[in-house]
């Protein structure tokens, strides 16, 4: 799993580029072939990374997320949370955050508060 962000290959090109201009003033050159495959590479690195905007959710709102997400709705698991028989902590987070919890259902990745560490849904087989 990648944890690079679409800003963390900006930069990257940037920097590149940035690197580029003052090395051609120096003499040395990088043909067009070279930059075109860099900028492809680049490309497929910015699609595929995460976006910078992460949710950021307590990790026991994503122990939630990630067991409800194969089995529930988004839907069930915000009833659940609201209506539920035994109300905790984590599930008066969740109603207290519906967007936050729903954006990281939808993207099905998230930054922990606790911990900064990014977790990702695996994919369904």
């Amino acid at each position: 799993m990648t944890v690079e962000t679409k800003r963390d290959v900006f930069d990257e090109v940037r920097y590149k580029f940035r690197n580029f201009k003052n090395e051609h003033r120096h003499g040395m050159y990088a043909s067009p072939d070279s930059i075109d495959h860099y900028l492809s590479d680049s490309l497929k690195r910015y699609a595929a990374a995460l976006p910078d905007d992460l949710p950021v959710i307590p990790e026991a709102a994503g122990e939630i997320l990630r067991s409800a997400h194969g089995q529930d709705n988004l839907l069930g698991v915000l009833e659940t949370a609201k209506y539920g028989y035994k109300v905790s902590e984590t599930l008066a987070w969740i109603i207290a955050n519906q967007n936050t919890f729903a954006r990281a259902w939808v993207l099905g990745v998230w930054s922990v508060e606790e911990t900064g560490e990014i977790v990702k849904l695996e994919a369904e087989k």
